[in-house]
């Protein structure tokens, strides 16, 4: 039987890549050169140089995305640089135009340092309505996209962090209401502390998450452990009220939410039996997860979700950022605030109607007709007020 890793190779091979480009006006004669470029163009561009405003009604720029990266963290295969990382940004493309209309460009940068990047992007920035940031590492990316956000004036937008994160949150939304519990009352632990794992627990600080731990690598985060890095150190300030020390084990005992965006296996099942009654895990590390469903269930696991797509309620960030640059695009926002994001997890999580909810049901599929739409509603309704 071919491997959807064979599909993938000869498909790309066979196409060079997945991404082209297409006319929206006719060129098939002298007359139509002469509207689509010269002599023709100069009028549009006269008419932009007297309204810069007006690039959006007269440009692609309305409906353009840049989908950026330098290559540095290329989901699960790390810094293998600019050229290696193009298929996923190629990928990412097509699923802009597929699930909400956006047309995107994919673009590779061969530099990694911070200054560099941002300069080079602002640099693009005029021909686009906005900028997905892409596969970039942490702690990079958080100084990249807050410069960015500052330097631009339309949404800037770093998916691995954010768009993770509101997945991450329509699910959570939706499992609380089939496991009973209130997300201000559950003990969640995030295992990872890197861009998405950073972003998730700002995420599920802000919808009302009271009790919530960070462990990475070196263990629990904690605000009196002075050798963190700065961006540790501010999350563990916000996080960890008890300042409990130890490992993954230690923070898992008792707690109602196990999240991971880290690595193949780290959650063991006698880990799993210690965690509170009905308890919740996302093990989203891909493509082996933390846990494999089938084991934290055994284990105890109320509800399962993964990032795999031959288990019940994957949590994958294509539910999210179509819709949230559709509606952000369609608004004309100048960025993407947290009540934007917080407005496309509701819509998302509301997607699943209560006949539908079950603990192998809490998140629509990607190919569900009206989830983009949705979630660019909600994001329009939330950046008009």
């Amino acid at each position: 039987m071919t491997t959807v890793q064979e599909k993938a190779l000869a498909i790309s091979k066979q196409m060079h890549g997945k991404f082209e480009t297409h006319s929206k006006v006719p060129v098939n004669s002298m007359a139509d050169l002469s509207v689509a470029y010269t002599p023709g163009v100069a009028a549009v561009c006269t008419e932009i140089a007297k309204n810069p405003e007006s690039v959006y009604e007269y440009t692609s720029k309305r409906n353009l995305v840049a989908v950026i990266t330098d290559g540095s963290a290329v989901l699960g295969l790390g810094n293998i640089g600019p050229e290696a990382a193009i298929p996923v940004m190629e990928g990412k493309a097509i699923l802009f135009k597929q699930f909400a209309n956006v047309d995107a460009i994919p673009l590779s940068i061969n530099t990694q340092d911070p200054d560099e990047l941002v300069k080079h992007i602002a640099a693009l920035a005029p021909s686009f309505g906005g900028i997905n940031l892409e596969d970039i590492s942490a702690p990079r990316c958080f100084e990249i996209e807050k410069r960015l956000q500052e330097l631009l004036d339309i949404p800037v937008f770093h998916d691995d962090q954010h768009g993770t994160a509101i997945v991450v949150l329509a699910a959570l939304y939706n499992a609380l209401k089939v496991a009973g519990k209130s997300i201000e009352s559950v003990k969640v632990v995030i295992n990872g502390g890197g861009a998405a794992g950073l972003a998730i627990a700002d995420m599920l600080l802000a919808a009302g998450v009271t009790d919530l731990k960070i462990v990475d690598k070196i263990g629990i985060l904690s605000e009196d452990d002075l050798s963190l890095p700065p961006h540790h150190l501010a999350m563990a300030k916000r996080t960890n009220k008890d300042r409990q020390k130890g490992t993954l084990q230690d923070a898992v005992n008792g707690a109602d939410v196990f999240i991971g965006v880290s690595a193949p296996g780290v959650l063991k099942a006698d880990w799993v039996k210690t965690m509170a009654e009905k308890s919740i895990i996302f093990a989203m590390a891909n493509p082996t997860p933390e846990i494999f469903p089938d084991e934290a269930k055994a284990a105890g696991a109320y509800i399962v979700g993964t990032g795999r797509s031959d288990y019940p309620n994957q949590i994958n960030n294509v539910l999210a950022f179509p819709g949230i640059f559709r509606g952000a695009l369609d608004a004309r926002a100048k960025n993407i605030t947290l009540a934007m994001q917080l407005a496309a997890a509701k819509g998302l999580a509301n997607i699943i109607t209560p006949e539908k909810l079950s603990v192998d049901c809490i998140l629509p599929n990607a190919f569900e007709p009206n989830v983009a739409k949705v979630v660019a509603e909600s994001v329009k309704n939330a950046a008009k007020q």
